[in-house]
Parts: C-alpha cells; structure tokens; sequence
C-alpha cells in the first residue's frame, strides 16, 4: 500500500499545492506520525501525475523560477475517500531501536542502564514540552468537520504517546533501582 500516496492526495485535497510546500508538511504536523524525504515526495507525485490523480499548473516565481503547483483531480478525491473508508487492520509495531537496547540490557551494567533510560525519559520529556507548547495555538477544541480537526486529534494522540514513555521510562528506572 503507497500511504504516502493518499498523504500527499489529502493535502491536495485541502488545497492546491508545491513539492516544496507539501515537503513542508512531512517537516512539521504529519511528522508525528509520517515521513517522507523530498525525494520520495517528488517520486511519488510524478507516479500521481501519470496516475491521472493529480494535475499540475506551472507558476513563475521571481523572473525565471517555475514552479509546479499540484492539485487533486476528481479520480484523485475519489480514491483518497475509498482509501479513508477503509477499516484496516492495525499494523505491526514501529521500529524502536531503544527498545531493542533494553531487550538486551542485561548485557550491560546498571549503571548505564539507568543513564539510558533516564535520557530517553529526558528526550521524551522535551518532546512533550515541545507538543504542549503547540497545543497551546488551539483555545479550543476545533470544530469537527474543519480539516483541524484531525490535526487536534493526532496532536493529542502523540502528547498521550510520549506521556505513556515517559512514565514506561520512569518505571524502568524504578525497577533498576530496587
């Protein structure tokens, strides 16, 4: 399945769009949760072009620069609400290379052990101040049809995720302590 795919018509289908502003996006709010190098972007939009899912009109910017600015066709829309519909299964869990670490923390003092997790607990930490500082754009929930909507819902998904670690992490270090 080409998830990027549907990522990049999901943007278009909230307005038209650059490669370089699409970049933007997998830089910031889908970051949590996608990502995607410009390369890949820019791969996957000509796939879409030839796909007849996406069009695109040449823009000048400056004198001499041009610019593609995408934009999603009707196949295009209907193919992202197809792919929207469906109830998939849930995927397997995401690589953590931390988590292979502690698997094998027994090969490895206490020491270290406690100073790993209590980084990792320091780095999510941070994360989680980062996230709330973010929440803090928001003096409400949004409405639940404006297309904010869903980026609350992920932003809230990913403060409760690196709580969950922060608190994983802070059990860890309590049970190397005992």
């Amino acid at each position: 399945m080409r998830v990027l795919k549907y990522a990049i018509l999901g943007l278009l289908n909230r307005h038209a769009m650059t490669g370089y502003d699409i970049t933007k996006e997998f830089n910031h709010d889908l970051a949590e949760f996608w990502h995607a190098k410009h390369s890949q972007i820019y791969t996957e939009l000509k796939k879409l072009f030839e796909e007849g899912l996406v069009t695109y009109d040449i823009t000048i910017s400056g004198e001499v620069l041009e610019k593609k600015l995408y934009s999603i066709t009707e196949p295009g829309k209907a193919d992202l609400i197809e792919w929207l519909k469906d109830d998939a299964q849930i995927g397997k869990t995401a690589k953590d290379v931390f988590r292979v670490r502690m698997y094998f923390c027994d090969f490895i003092d206490m020491g270290t052990r406690i100073e790993l997790l209590t980084s990792q607990r320091n780095q999510h930490q941070q994360r989680l101040n980062e996230l709330n500082q973010t929440k803090q754009q928001y003096t409400a929930r949004p409405d639940k049809y404006s297309h904010r909507f869903g980026d609350y819902m992920l932003l809230e998904g990913a403060i409760m995720r690196e709580q969950g670690l922060i608190d994983w992490c802070e059990r860890c270090i309590q049970y190397c302590q005992e």
